[in-house]
């Protein structure tokens, strides 16, 4: 992140548009919650900071996030559309989402929830919101996931300001792929290690095993549902921040696609060994048991989930290799656990897992 962008970002937070600083939000007993990990965040009980001491939350290529008291500021992928961006700023402050999404705050009259710098790179103001505890994954509110979730997907996008974008999660996975060959491109000046290469040879034969839809090459067979596009326990802040009920965040995905998608990447990490099976049937349970429509209501849920599973499958293991390519070190285990999946996926073509996974 450059100097002039961080003071840029740090102006933002602390004001609320031209005319001063935010007034403080208020904790009513309304916004108490009705039901009592891998992404950088502060603690959830982290104090305000001072106005003048902004804080760094998050600071990727896809994305800055800086803190100042109650309120954050983010600067978007410089790569992101305006006019599509502008939509789902739109689309998160109508009243059909209150309760699902955090809204964006004003930053200019009437309505205007965007700004561009001189270079383009949009930014934009939000309330700050507690984060996911990430050294208590027990606390972890799956469930409050699931039926956000749920309710996001039952939302009619005709009554939405439009156009409604489609939902980027296949061209993010896309774009993971484009990371991981830019990597081994670009790579240390020694050779890459053998078992990155095979790693990633593993990865590129169980992408192209996926449908073209999945590769964000063609519209999605199914794609009339309103959906988040990136869902992981790093979207989810509580609002008000201390004792407020869960809401969805990063709205850069959002837009039209398979509801599928949106349940895809716990899916992953269940077929794969990265989370309890206990865990996994408390999710998709909640999700059912809140009408979510991606799922029948019973019965087998991989029918729906198996593409998109593999598609999340694919993406979390090309970044993983992408990332121990340039940081010139070994996989983890985590990242071993998806790359030995897209192994499996092209030896066993119905599997994710050894026996394939199966949750009734």
């Amino acid at each position: 992140m450059t100097t002039p962008l961080a003071d840029r970002l740090a102006a933002l937070a602390a004001s609320s548009g031209p005319d001063g600083p935010p007034p403080p939000a208020p904790e009513t007993p309304a916004d108490r919650p009705r039901t009592p990990a891998g992404h950088p965040h502060p603690p959830a009980d982290h104090p305000h900071p001072p106005a003048d001491h902004p804080q760094v939350l998050a600071d990727r290529p896809d994305g800055t996030v800086v803190r100042s008291g109650r309120t954050v500021a983010k600067a978007h992928a410089p790569d992101a559309d305006p006019q599509d961006l502008a939509a789902r700023l739109r689309i998160a402050a109508h009243p059909l989402l209150h309760g699902i999404l955090l809204p964006p705050l004003p930053l200019t009259a009437p309505d205007g929830f965007l700004l561009l710098t001189d270079d383009g790179r949009a930014l934009t103001r939000w309330p700050y919101g507690s984060p996911v505890a990430p050294d208590d994954p027990d606390a972890a509110p799956w469930e409050d996931a699931a039926r956000l979730l749920a309710r996001l997907h039952r939302v009619d996008p005709r009554q939405l300001p439009g156009p409604v974008p489609p939902m980027r999660g296949p061209a993010k996975a896309a774009r993971a792929l484009t990371r991981l060959r830019g990597a081994l491109e670009n790579g240390p000046a020694e050779a890459v290690p053998r078992p990155l290469r095979a790693a990633a040879a593993a990865v590129e034969r169980a992408w192209y095993g996926l449908p073209p839809w999945a590769r964000g090459e063609v519209p999605p067979p199914r794609a009339a549902s309103f959906c988040h596009g990136d869902l992981h326990l790093g979207q989810l802040v509580r609002h008000p921040a201390t004792g407020g009920r869960w809401l969805l965040i990063d709205i850069d995905d959002l837009g039209l696609g398979d509801a599928a998608w949106d349940l895809a990447r716990p899916a992953a990490w269940f077929a794969t060994g990265l989370l309890a099976p206990d865990i996994w049937t408390r999710f998709l349970t909640a999700y059912r048991a809140a009408g979510g429509p991606a799922l029948p209501a019973h019965g087998d849920p991989w029918p729906e989930l198996e593409v998109p599973a593999r598609a999340l499958t694919v993406q979390t293991a090309a970044l993983a290799v992408a990332k121990a390519v340039t940081g010139e070190r070994a996989l983890d285990e985590a990242a071993t656990a998806v790359v030995d999946a897209c192994s499996r996926m092209v030896s066993l073509p119905q599997q994710l897992a050894p026996g394939g996974p199966v949750v009734r």
